[in-house]
């Protein structure tokens, strides 16, 4: 019998976050104080997805679109315009700095790194720095540099382990005068990350780096094993399945952000896949590199609102993943030239690839519908 487990996503009277149906619960740092390094899932993200692929129903990888879009990275990296090493230091707005700063910054941004799109496709989650105007994401990268640059230190554990709702709200809040969505959750995921930073770590993630011992794959499991709001984890056809969508970028960006070097000197950043979210399959979608049956396409043009550990959900994300995994295989027969500072074309680079594809051409992409989700895994 097939088993899909689904989440509520209720606030406990304590500050901590539960779901319904056992996916999810976060315990009170309080009663924890020990660090953790239990196993992961019984599948790691990339056995995940090539079990998900393998069964899916309404989700179809095209061999000929991933060929497309391995000629199309080898194409832009050809022509410079797209340059691995830089990638992500362009694209954030973030105060670039190769220090312990960076880390804490990240740590934050990607704890609150999920759900930004809007019901209206023209009203997004803005945020304004430096006279440019942000959205999605970028807005929750904005609204951090600029509570720093306004001595608000939302950086440190110390402060956020405590902040209040109605701080969150104001540093948070949109251009146009909304709160972010799912503020509630955020808040509560804040205050969590704080308490256990200061209980385990001495109120640094870059503790947490220095006991990875130089492992992409040990920092994940400290990451999932430590942080509940991190264990993004489900079940299909009675198998235990993973993705670690903001685990994974978190890992991810450490590593690009320094080049891979230092903190960033991960001798296994091969084992993190791409980042299985809402916004990479509209890029797979349009390359032709994934198809969805008649039913799932009508469901995405419906809008409708998808729960979190829903099958359809699960095969988008699972084969997402796989289609990346798909896509580095077939670049090794590319023998894609990057300069001699740049990052390994890996997982994460296509990833990258593909997230910034699709902010770049967002009108023509925004024909291809999107699976819908308010969840805090992305």
């Amino acid at each position: 019998m097939q088993t899909t487990l689904r989440i509520s996503s209720k606030l406990g009277s304590d500050g901590t976050i539960s779901k319904k149906g056992g996916r999810y619960s976060s315990t009170n740092p309080d009663d924890t104080a020990s660090i953790l390094t239990v196993p992961l899932s019984k599948m790691n993200p990339r056995e995940s997805a090539a079990f998900i692929a393998s069964v899916s129903k309404d989700v179809e990888i095209n061999p000929d679109g991933i060929r497309k879009i391995a000629s199309e990275i080898s194409r832009a990296i050809a022509s410079r315009e797209f340059e691995p090493s830089n990638m992500m230091i362009h694209s954030y707005p973030l105060p670039v700095t190769e220090d312990v700063s960076s880390i804490e910054w990240l740590f934050v941004a990607d704890a609150l790194n999920f759900s930004f799109w809007a019901l209206e496709e023209n009203v997004h989650y803005s945020v304004e720095l430096h006279e440019k105007q942000y959205t999605g994401y970028m807005a929750l990268c904005a609204a951090i540099t600029k509570a720093l640059e306004a001595d608000i230190p939302i950086t440190s554990s110390q402060y956020y382990a405590t902040i209040t709702k109605e701080e969150v709200d104001k540093i948070f809040i949109s251009s146009t005068g909304e709160s972010i969505p799912l503020l509630e959750e955020r808040w509560r995921i804040l205050q969590e990350c704080g308490k256990i930073l200061n209980e385990k770590f001495d109120g640094k993630f870059y503790n947490c780096i220095k006991q990875s011992a130089n492992s992409a794959t040990k920092l994940l499991n400290l990451i999932i094993s430590n942080f509940p709001s991190f264990r993004d984890e489900g079940v299909i056809e009675g198998k235990k399945v993973s993705f670690y969508k903001r685990a994974q970028i978190l890992v991810a960006d450490i590593w690009s952000i320094f080049k891979g070097k230092g903190f960033g000197n991960f001798t296994d950043v091969d084992s993190i896949t791409m980042f299985a979210d809402y916004r990479v399959p509209q890029s797979l979608v349009h390359f032709g590199a994934m198809a969805y049956s008649d039913r799932l396409h009508g469901l995405l043009l419906a809008n409708h609102m998808f729960l979190n550990g829903d099958r359809e959900e699960m095969e988008i994300r699972g084969c997402s993943i796989h289609s990346v995994e798909l896509i580095k295989e077939e670049l090794k027969s590319h023998q894609v030239n990057t300069t001699t500072n740049s990052l390994p074309m890996n997982s994460a680079m296509i990833d990258y690839f593909l997230w910034e594809y699709r902010r770049r051409f967002a009108q023509t992409l925004a024909k291809v519908p999107y699976h819908k989700v308010r969840c805090i895994y992305y």
